[in-house]
């Protein structure tokens, strides 16, 4: 009797190295240790008083630290938020006020009252070179460069000098450069409309009044901007076009990383187009050129999109590519492999090449792109040279 694991009839030929490369290093999701709540911090129709939250612990808490039994259980709450309600007194354990690293039992009765209100930071203007795509009295299109964060994040600050992360972002440099920018996003976010991952070159708009960055978002919302991303991928992807219509959710697990694995009331729905541009066999293994037209904005939704296929983003090791990329033993001719030079990209090979979009006050067609970066273009000249020949 055939094993269970066997494939099936028909495709027991093929060979899925190359899924397992391609995936080789991204860790296994393990079983949540203990149930995700459904809750909401900001109701207003509870019966409990607004913005209260009443759970009782699970007994798969028992030894878990407070604050990462909360950030697990409640998805829509970061552990570091979940910091500053402790640390502000917004949490009681039993009726008494919580610690953050106080341990669990399971069974003790949790109570969250309201929101976290940090010292809210305030960007400020730096003298950081712009690459300036498009610009008017309404807007402007930035590319990008890959290191460099969209915003401060939104945490604690540290010291007299506020918050290190609020120095080198693409904000203080629009301040610096720009005599106005839209205020709609708040002070930490002026005239930002959307977001690129901070390892994620390319285009990016910007608004200077509030009336286009409405417009803008508006835009966004209805799926009037189109958006097309060059990437670099592991593996050969054996189709030339594909679209991967998988919901996307934050996982509950690492909370860095998003996933597709989540079916739940927190998966958002997200639609990738891949279209092949170019497949390369070389000493390396197997790569493709790809551009990925998206139809939605999701956190990470390419490269967790792209690591669905079993192919994820050249550089992107929080999704499983390798941090540096060996030659294959068997391509290398008579020097021993372990002589030949690794390669590595310090960066995701990911790159918002193109923007289209009417005007949203003149209604005049735009069309924008962003060339790649020199370090991509290496990269890529690079596995160019060192092709192989298939078969």
């Amino acid at each position: 009797m055939p094993s269970k694991n066997m494939l099936p009839k028909g495709h027991r030929r093929r060979s899925v190295r190359a899924e397992y490369r391609a995936t080789r290093g991204v860790e296994a999701e393990p079983e949540a240790p203990a149930p995700v709540l459904d809750l909401h911090l900001d109701t207003e129709h509870d019966t409990e008083p607004a913005g209260c939250v009443r759970m009782i612990a699970a007994g798969a808490a028992a030894g878990m630290r407070l604050d990462a039994y909360l950030a697990q259980a409640i998805p829509d709450i970061s552990r570091t938020r979940v910091q500053l309600l402790i640390d502000a007194g917004q949490v009681r354990v039993n009726g008494a006020a919580a610690r953050t690293k106080q341990k669990l039992h399971g069974g003790e009765r949790i109570e969250i009252e309201g929101s976290p209100h940090p010292q809210p930071l305030h960007a400020t203007p730096e003298d950081i070179p712009l690459d300036i795509l498009y610009e008017d009295k309404y807007l402007a299109v930035v590319n990008k460069p890959a290191g460099m964060m969209v915003h401060a994040g939104a945490g604690r600050t540290d010291g007299a000098d506020g918050d290190m992360r609020n120095k080198g972002t693409l904000v203080n440099a629009l301040l610096h450069h720009m005599a106005k920018l839209s205020e709609v996003g708040g002070e930490l976010r002026p005239g930002i409309v959307h977001r690129l991952d901070k390892q994620t070159s390319g285009a990016i708009v910007v608004a200077k009044d509030d009336l286009t960055h409405r417009k803008l978002g508006e835009m966004f919302s209805g799926r009037r901007i189109a958006k097309t991303y060059i990437a670099l991928a592991h593996g050969n992807l054996a189709k030339d076009n594909i679209t991967v219509n998988l919901p996307i959710a934050r996982d509950v697990v690492r909370r860095t990383r998003m996933t597709t694995r989540r079916a739940d009331s927190g998966a958002r729905s997200a639609v990738s187009h891949v279209r092949v541009l170019e497949r390369l066999a070389t000493r390396y293994g197997a790569f493709t050129l790809v551009e990925v037209r998206i139809e939605t904005g999701r956190t990470h939704q390419i490269r967790v999109h792209m690591q669905s296929l079993g192919h994820p983003v050249v550089g992107d090791t929080l999704y499983g590519a390798p941090r540096s990329i060996a030659p294959t033993a068997a391509k290398v001719g008579s020097v021993h492999p372990t002589e030949w030079p690794a390669l590595r990209l310090d960066r995701n090979f990911l790159h918002a090449a193109h923007l289209e979009f009417a005007h949203p006050r003149t209604g005049k067609a735009l069309a924008i792109d962003a060339p790649l970066p020199a370090e991509l273009e290496e990269f890529l000249a690079r596995l160019r040279t060192e092709r192989v020949t298939v078969g």
